[in-house]
């Protein structure tokens, strides 16, 4: 099917293991609490109608998905880039990363399109933003990207044979990836970004001339779209630019693209970490920025706070009782025996 189908020799596949295990590690120790809280935040904030919510619940369950999935990654890497978990399981596994990455961005552009909405056309939106569009919208994102990504079942990347012990890891390329990998680039991630960085300019534009917010409200919005856009091209930027100048020198040196794919492994070993730090990343953001969500985890963890407080005081105040109570019995039992003499 393709002019070329061999395998580059010898990839420094050793140079980026402890970084990838260590990344792996720390990004899934920290997400997964902070994603199923996101969850639960965002889930008290749709009961109240709020529809940015919607965007950031879909956005937690899709870093969820993503993060059961790390420690298979890093047995992978620890284990020399051979998998051994059979081929369907590396195929579920490719297929929730290669998913995860364009949900986000694409769940992140909403958000930010979102509030563009909201504050530059607050008037004109008032009581249209609805809480059933932001459904459909995250519904039909959703199904786009998994369909579009169902071909990973079929490709041969993913299939474990006595020639192929690796996961999606194709060195070189081959056209069909290629293709692939600037279609990636340029829908994945140039619109996107360029959505997400004029709907945040707007916003702070917006923000900055309005004679209603004060300064303190004001440098909120500014410090936001700043920490927004600074985050995505951080977590995503490195990737897709790898993945272009991979695209790009496989389809202008086919026969002899070995080399450069030696050369450039290990920094895009280290590019896909800070992809995989985007799991950390939007919760901080999304709901930590928030004053509903805030006004939330204050008021839970006061009520946590409280309750623990008295299930404490009941534990010593039954405590107390039981050894009063023991205390009683053993000195009604001394003068049974007292008497019985």
């Amino acid at each position: 099917a393709f002019p070329f189908v061999f395998c580059c020799p010898a990839m420094p596949f050793e140079d980026s293991r402890i970084l990838l295990v260590v990344c792996y590690s720390i990004v899934f120790a920290l997400g997964l609490p902070a994603n199923c809280f996101t969850t639960w935040l965002t889930f008290v904030q749709i009961q109240k109608k709020n529809v940015l919510a919607i965007y950031i619940f879909g956005l937690s369950l899709c870093e969820l998905m993503y993060l059961s999935t790390l420690p298979l990654w890093a047995i992978y890497v620890q284990n020399k880039h051979r998998w051994e978990m059979g081929s369907m399981a590396c195929k579920l596994t490719g297929y929730i990363f290669f998913c995860n990455i364009y949900i986000s961005i694409l769940l992140l552009c909403c958000i930010s399109i979102d509030r563009y909405v909201a504050v530059v056309y607050a008037l004109e939106t008032k009581g249209k933003r609805q809480q059933r569009t932001a459904i459909f919208i995250t519904f039909i994102l959703f199904s786009i990207v998994l369909v579009i990504h169902c071909p990973v079942f079929i490709l041969q990347d993913g299939e474990q044979t006595s020639n192929r012990t690796t996961c999606f890891e194709t060195l070189p390329l081959n056209l069909k990836l290629a293709y692939f990998g600037l279609a990636r680039f340029l829908i994945g991630f140039a619109i996107p970004c360029t959505v997400l960085i004029f709907t945040n300019y707007r916003i702070f534009q917006s923000t900055e001339i309005s004679s209603s917010l004060g300064k303190r409200q004001k440098a909120k919005v500014k410090y936001l779209a700043i920490a927004i856009i600074t985050i995505f091209l951080i977590c995503f930027a490195p990737y897709h630019l790898v993945l272009l100048i991979r695209s790009i020198n496989f389809l202008l040196h086919q026969k002899d693209s070995c080399s450069f794919e030696h050369d450039i492994y290990s920094t895009s070993a280290a590019f896909l970490c800070l992809s995989t730090a985007n799991s950390v990343a939007d919760p901080i953001i999304y709901v930590l920025a928030s004053e509903h969500a805030r006004k939330d985890f204050y008021t839970s963890l006061t009520k946590w706070r409280y309750q623990s407080s008295i299930n404490t005081s009941l534990k010593l105040k039954n405590s107390k009782e039981s050894q009063e109570a023991a205390q009683t019995s053993e000195n009604q039992h001394f003068t049974t025996l007292s008497n019985e003499q």
